[in-house]
């Protein structure tokens, strides 16, 4: 009988060992991000979100794309070709430094692009894809409007034929990227049923102010759209879905790197509780020796890697062509509503220091109100799942 193999050591920073999953260029991807990340992000996240502004975003933009970040896991027209798995790890580590640069890698690649290379023609396709992966033109998605959220359906957004143009009249709210973006796709009812539009937004009638005083999402462009009568030709509609089910597959594939994401941002309050707490001295020693610090430190531990195994299980699913919009749903719930818990718990750990923007955890706990709210929320979520396990629908 051979000897047993010596155990590897604990890692506090992989408890579970998760690292065991990922091949060399998962870790290779993985690491470029948080490298890019740490250099480009950190330093200067703080000041952008207590000034409320992004002021760098088309520089960032333009880099993500030199990395391959944008649209990364789709085909063709210089996109990256990565798998999903490998999406949500970028995904994880751009949320680490910030909400607001997942937001605009996911708005760009996994609602803008995605629409796009899903159901565009082939001519919208080489026009705008390869523009968009390298960063040279950022795109925004328009679904939500002031008066309709979660229900869609109801959009008031409406495109009418003119001979054989389209004329495109209504508002969209809430939009990422919006004011900055060279693209919108937006989805109006038509006579036809639901359809997306490719607009440029130089189009005459097309504006986006942008939407301000915000207290979450700060380093994050957020617009509202508004279309008074543009004038769009034929070829500007998406020629290959009709119905909601173009938008709402759209926010499947970005509900998707949510999943990774928002344990980004408990990665990094957790960190920096961990840090805080070996250091931090009270009563004579370090308040990481206190039993019930370690409780929460435990508690915390035991949800955030959970959180990313779950993501690592929907993200095989994903790669092999067996991931169910209800399990992307059970991933949203789960992880953003586990991180808020995270970040919340960690800034008891570091005290009145928690809420200095000279530590990550406050500015993840107020960016993580928005994520728990945008792309579903917690009730759609758990209508969702509930009329999966009940064969009974619930939300009308």
């Amino acid at each position: 009988m051979s000897a047993p193999s010596k155990l590897p050591p604990f890692s506090a920073d992989d408890p579970l060992g998760l690292d065991d999953l990922l091949g060399p260029e998962d870790l290779a991807i993985r690491d470029t991000i948080r490298a890019w990340a740490a250099e480009r992000v950190l330093p200067h996240i703080a000041d952008w979100y207590e000034r409320g502004e992004l002021p760098v975003i088309r520089e960032l933009a333009r880099e993500l794309g030199s990395i391959g970040a944008l649209g990364m896991s789709l085909t063709g027209y210089g996109c990256a070709g990565a798998s999903a798995v490998q999406y949500g790890l970028a995904c994880l580590e751009l949320e680490a430094a910030d909400s607001g640069i997942r937001s605009l890698v996911s708005v760009q690649g996994s609602l803008a692009m995605y629409a796009i290379w899903k159901y565009g023609s082939e001519e919208q396709k080489r026009r705008w894809l390869p523009g968009m992966a390298a960063g040279e033109i950022i795109g925004c998605f328009g679904l939500t409007e002031p008066d309709h959220g979660s229900d869609p359906a109801g959009m008031r957004t409406y495109a009418k034929k003119d001979g054989t143009d389209w004329v495109l009249t209504g508002r969209k709210m809430w939009i990422t990227n919006g004011s900055v973006a060279g693209v919108a796709v937006v989805w109006a009812q038509t006579d036809e049923g639901i359809r997306g539009f490719v607009v440029p937004t130089d189009a005459a009638g097309f504006s986006a102010p942008e939407i301000r005083h915000k207290w979450s999402l700060r380093a994050s462009v957020t617009s509202e759209l508004v279309m008074d009568e543009v004038r769009l030709p034929a070829d500007a509609v998406l020629p290959e879905v009709t119905g909601l089910k173009g938008p709402l597959s759209c926010l499947s594939h970005a509900r998707y790197g949510i999943v990774w994401g928002a344990m980004g941002a408990a990665r990094s309050s957790f960190e920096a509780a961990l840090e805080y707490a070996k250091t931090r001295e009270q009563f004579g020693r370090p308040i990481g020796g206190f039993q019930l610090t370690q409780a929460k430190l435990a508690d915390m531990a035991v949800e955030l890697h959970k959180g990313i195994l779950l993501a690592h299980h929907l993200g095989r699913r994903m790669d092999a062509g067996k991931l169910r919009p209800e399990q992307v749903s059970f991933g949203k719930l789960n992880n953003v509503r586990e991180a808020i818990e995270i970040c919340r718990t960690s800034r008891t750990v570091l005290g009145a220091n928690g809420i200095s923007l000279e530590y990550p955890v406050m500015r993840h706990a107020t960016n993580l109100e928005s994520v728990l709210t945008y792309e579903g929320t917690v009730e759609m979520h758990q209508l969702v799942l509930g009329k999966a396990l009940t064969g009974l629908d619930a939300f009308r």
